[in-house]
């Protein structure tokens, strides 16, 4: 909302140092906005002599502000426009400093004595003058008092050390609106480290190995224990929204009590005091990193040894990757026979889905689409069962504004794409605390799987634990030795997901395709002919001729051609079934409807290239594009707007059956990643088939939906199936 008032302040800008090089003109628009702030910054320095101009109010700009003016009233020396500057500053702050008028007034002076008290600073500066660490305060946008979402016991802590530390060289005013921020924690931090003794130049505001000592050698706080380490306490217990929690500097039963439900929460001993551990858990996202955990996830193969190892170690539970990221070498993903070596040494496992979520651009509502499809992939084709959680990885320092436009979408398109499915598969995130929080709130997640080692991240400086945590990962360690050693990220377990320890077969020979009995021919034939006439398609053309042993002409033929179609590439169908662990029954539907129809949808727009499959060039360019880029096959990437590329392909697959039957099987999963549907493989949904089908063969009397080529594909799999359990 516009505000008349910055409006002034804005044009004061404009007309006072819109000509100053360094100084850019701002927008006259009544809203406060950091350019405006950032302009005063400037113009302060301006007014300081200081002639390298710079939108943060730093060391340079204190000190020379000390030196110059170190208290402005109505009694100082500072010009008429630095007056104005403030007066400007506390406008943008939304107090009433009167007008522009370069003029301490006592309007100004109650405006100074009003954000002082606000922000606790009335007790260490007493009076009406405008110190310099108010000053540089002014000229940011914290709010001074409670907003939306704060609460009274954390805006108590901020007055609180404000008024105790500004003192400190370091230590600058913050934020008094009651909420828990990134400069507020780091002002704990400071705050602890100056009441460890701690002098100036070594206190920093990190966790680190001084913070830490000094910590574990103070006596822990127990019932009974008052004063200044109370204080810090209820305000770390406040920062990190423990219900109940008062600032105070009294640690009083009700206090303890709120202790033992906090050391619950985050999987420490319980203790009700305030000990080191229940310290490092308020203080920083790692807690104790050297405490042990009972769960791991890791890029390596889980060996026997490896299981031994971890098992030995007090591990329970496994976090490993579904699948590899395509386009690189790293090859961290579940082996054969690798889940059931570690359920035999008692370990459980949670898979992990991470191609690549470490920028922002990654994550659309489309690539969540294309996330569940091929995730629901390759759960099932390592064996894990309905009821499964899978962790979808946010792996970079996502900003709230970030979660907003891309993070949330993508987790709405993933959690539909796994509902959708009904295979009964659960939505889990890898994250900051804070970005776990936020999609977990939304309902997107059952649970979180916490980033906590990235203590340096914003959304895990100043956010509490979610409360749906799972696992909350602090530390990468080496265990193990010889044939045991394995390197992982060490993680403490909540016991929300115990993981799993049993798995559904995984795709072994003796579930893949095998050849078809060319004693089943005429049955099956007759099958397939009955189907298609029931659908509008009845026999056409003469005869039953014998089986087959050559290439059909392209072209809409018979039923009896286009079955024969199979017969006579039988054994290229399985092997391509068998390599590509899809269904023998999806491609030869496929080439069935082609050949029966002449047309595939995949050529819709486009002139189709003539040949068995018929499909446009720019489709089957596309297609192995993508299969190559999924490593799903070798080959160089086509240029899908080069004439000589299409005009290759367009001859390969007219003059080549066999080239023109496997690019339909590629044709079938690069449809499937389109639908947002899961990657072919061997136990497909009805739902996810027909849909399939009925995109990639949109033709026919019986339109699109893919009912009528759902209903070949289950003829066609009334024989194969058969045929591969009795092997």
């Amino acid at each position: 909302m516009s505000d008349e008032m910055v409006l002034r302040a804005q044009r004061f800008i404009n007309g006072t140092y819109g000509d100053v090089p360094g100084i850019t003109k701002v927008a006259e628009t009544g809203v406060v906005d950091w350019p405006t702030l950032y302009a005063l910054t400037r113009a302060l320095q301006y007014e300081l002599g200081i002639t390298a101009l710079s939108d943060n109010f730093g060391p340079t700009t204190l000190a020379r502000l000390t030196a110059t003016w170190p208290s402005i009233d109505a009694a100082s020396t500072a010009p008429a426009n630095v007056i104005r500057i403030v007066q400007s500053a506390l406008h943008c702050k939304g107090y009433d400093a009167g007008d522009l008028d370069g003029t301490y007034t006592a309007r100004l002076a109650a405006a100074v004595r009003q954000v002082k008290a606000d922000c606790g600073l009335d007790v260490p500066y007493p009076g009406d003058a405008v110190v310099p660490k108010l000053f540089k305060a002014l000229l940011n946008r914290d709010a001074y008092t409670l907003q939306e979402g704060g609460g009274d016991a954390v805006r108590a802590a901020q007055r609180w050390m404000n008024a105790a530390y500004v003192g400190r060289a370091n230590f600058f005013v913050v934020a008094c609106d009651g909420r828990y921020a990134r400069d507020v924690q780091r002002a704990l931090m400071f705050a602890v480290q100056y009441e460890l003794g701690m002098t100036d130049d070594v206190a920093n505001g990190v966790f680190g190995p001084g913070t830490q000592n000094g910590l574990r050698s103070s006596t822990a706080l127990t019932v009974g224990s008052t004063g200044v380490w109370v204080r810090l306490f209820s305000a770390a217990m406040a920062f990190n929204q423990r219900p109940g929690v008062r600032f105070t500097d009294t640690f009083d039963v009700g206090l303890a009590g709120r202790v033992c439900v906090f050391q619950e929460f985050v999987r420490i001993p319980v203790t009700g005091k305030g000990d080191f551990a229940t310290w490092a858990s308020l203080l920083v996202s790692t807690g104790d990193a050297t405490r042990k955990g009972t769960a791991a996830d890791c890029s390596s193969e889980v060996t026997a040894a490896r299981a031994r190892t971890l098992a030995d170690a007090g591990y329970r539970v496994v976090g490993r990757y579904l699948s590899n990221v395509p386009g690189t070498t790293l090859d961290k993903m579940i082996k054969p026979g690798e889940l059931r070596v570690m359920a035999a040494a008692g370990l459980r496992c949670f898979p992990i889905y991470q191609t690549n979520g470490a920028a922002a651009s990654y994550f659309t509502a489309a690539q969540g689409a294309s996330d569940a499809a091929d995730a629901l992939y390759w759960a099932r084709y390592h064996g894990f069962k309905p009821g499964t959680r899978i962790y979808f990885a946010v792996d970079y320092d996502a900003v709230d504004s970030e979660v907003t436009t891309g993070v949330l979408p993508y987790f709405r398109a993933l959690k539909a794409g796994l509902d959708a499915d009904g295979g009964g598969y659960l939505t889990g995130i890898y994250g900051p605390r804070a970005v776990c929080a936020r999609v977990g709130a939304e309902g997107l997640t059952s649970a979180s799987f916490v980033s906590g080692m990235s203590t340096a991240y914003t959304g895990n400086v100043a956010s509490p634990l979610p409360r749906d945590w799972a696992f909350d990962q602090i530390a990468t360690v080496d265990v193990g030795s010889g044939d045991g050693a394995i390197q992982i990220d060490n993680n403490i377990a909540s016991g929300r997901d115990l993981g799993q320890i049993s798995y559904d077969p995984p795709a072994a020979a003796t579930d893949l395709d095998v050849r078809f009995d060319l004693s089943l021919r005429a049955v099956a034939l007759a099958d397939v002919r009955n189907h298609l006439q029931a659908v509008g398609l009845p026999e056409r053309g003469a005869g039953d001729p014998t089986p087959a042993s050559t290439a059909v002409t392209a072209g809409a033929g018979s039923t009896t051609e286009a079955f024969d179609a199979l017969v006579a590439y039988d054994a290229l169908l399985t092997d391509l079934a068998r390599t590509l662990r899809m269904r023998k029954a999806l491609i030869a539907a496929s080439l069935l409807w082609a050949v029966r129809t002449g047309a595939t949808g995949s050529g819709s727009g486009t002139a189709a290239a003539a040949g068995l499959v018929p499909m446009a060039p720019e489709a089957a360019v596309a297609a192995r594009n993508y299969c190559v880029e999924q490593r799903i096959l070798r080959g160089p990437l086509l240029d899908p707007t080069d004439s000589a590329d299409l005009g290759a392909m367009r001859r390969k697959m007219r003059d080549d059956d066999r080239f023109s039957v496997n690019t339909a099987a590629y044709a079938l999963i690069k449809t499937a990643h389109d639908l947002g549907l899961p990657r072919p493989g061997l136990a497909d949904t009805a739902t996810s088939t027909r849909r399939l089908l009925g995109e990639f063969l949109g033709s026919g009397p019986a339109g699109s939906d893919g009912s009528a080529q759902l209903g070949l594909y289950q003829v066609l799999e009334k024989y194969y199936a058969p045929l591969r359990a009795g092997r």
